[in-house]
C-alpha cells in the first residue's frame, strides 16, 4: 500500500521555482484563455471557522478562478475529547473521499498532520494565509499587480502543481 502524502508545504529550493514559473505563466494569460478550466471537476474542502475571511476568500476565489469547485467544512473534525482516537481518523478518510484536495486553516499542526496521513489527498496547511511560507513567493514575481493578486497566483500555482 502507499504512503499517503504528507501535507503540502511549499517547495523548496526547485519547487519555488516551479511555483513562480507557474504563477508567472498565469499572470501573462489572458483573461478570456482557458485557465477557468484547468482544474475543473477538481473538488476542495476548506477547512476553517468562518468561510468570510480574507483568507478563506482568497482560497475560494483562487480555486473557483481555475475552474475547481470549494466547499467549506467547519473544523469540528476532533471529538470531545480532542485530537485523539479514531474519530480524526474516520473523518479524515471521509474527506479524502469527497475532495479532491483539502485546504485547512486555523486548525493545530498536530490535527492537520493526522489528516494529511489519512485523507490520501493533498492537505495543505494555511496555504492562502500570510503567514504561509509561500505568501513570500508573491514578492518575487513580476508587474505592478497588487500583493493579494500576486497571493492568488501563487496559491493558484501551488493547486495546479499538487492537484493536476
Amino acid at each position: 500500500m502507499l504512503a499517503p502524502p504528507p501535507p503540502s508545504p511549499p517547495p523548496a529550493g526547485a519547487g519555488d521555482a516551479a511555483v513562480l514559473a507557474s504563477a508567472r505563466l498565469l499572470q501573462r494569460a489572458d483573461p478570456g484563455s482557458d485557465t477557468e478550466s484547468l482544474l475543473r471537476g477538481k473538488n476542495l474542502g476548506l477547512v476553517c471557522d468562518s468561510e468570510t475571511g480574507a483568507d478563506a476568500i482568497l482560497f475560494r476565489e483562487a480555486a473557483a478562478a481555475l475552474g475547481a469547485s470549494v466547499s467549506h467544512i467547519r473544523p469540528e473534525l476532533a471529538p470531545p475529547g480532542g485530537a485523539t482516537g479514531n474519530g480524526p481518523l474516520r473523518a479524515a478518510r471521509v474527506l479524502g473521499r469527497l475532495y479532491d484536495g483539502i485546504e485547512c486553516q486555523g486548525l493545530v499542526p498536530a490535527l492537520v498532520r493526522q489528516l494529511a496521513r489519512a485523507a490520501g489527498v493533498p492537505v495543505f496547511d494555511g496555504l492562502a494565509t500570510a503567514a504561509h511560507p509561500s505568501a513570500r513567493l508573491a514578492q518575487e514575481l513580476p508587474g505592478d499587480d497588487p500583493l493579494e493578486t500576486k497571493r492568488r497566483l501563487i496559491v493558484q500555482a501551488m493547486l495546479l502543481i499538487e492537484l493536476r
